[in-house]
């Protein structure tokens, strides 16, 4: 079981969703919600803030991503995570994209991103038991 994931979208009834699936699953002991990317991107700043004082901070592992959102997007929001060099701080936090549609230009555009899958919305207990072989 991870301690924490984010699940990143504007969607409410996607994230109640994602968060009633993740508990059923047991496949999280703690599940951040963000609306779009800017609320994941202040997280992610909130982390980096307390990591200065505690090295042993607990961060998400997983985050499972929308891509469309207003204020910021999920393209938007990954540009941002990797130019603050959070890639490399929060090494081990990796993305799935969560998506209605799945564009062969978003599968592409992905291989430059740690981003290691797509499901399709919305996510069910299935997606996330297959997840878990994943994330010891």
């Amino acid at each position: 079981m991870l301690d924490k994931i984010l699940c990143v979208d504007d969607d409410p009834i996607t994230l109640m969703l994602c968060k009633k699936v993740v508990e059923r699953v047991e496949f999280a002991k703690e599940i951040i919600i963000a609306n779009n990317g800017e609320e994941a991107i202040n997280y992610f700043d909130a982390l980096f803030e307390e990591r200065k004082n505690n090295d042993t901070i607990v961060y998400p592992k997983l985050v499972l991503l929308d891509l469309n959102m207003p204020v910021m997007d999920g393209w938007e929001f990954l540009e941002t995570y990797i130019s603050r060099n959070y890639h490399n701080i929060f090494d081990s936090t990796r993305f799935i994209v969560l998506s209605s549609s799945i564009d062969p230009y978003d599968i592409n555009r992905s291989k430059t991103y740690p981003i290691i899958g797509f499901l399709s919305k919305p996510v069910t207990k299935e997606m996330l038991e297959n997840l878990k072989t994943q994330f010891p």
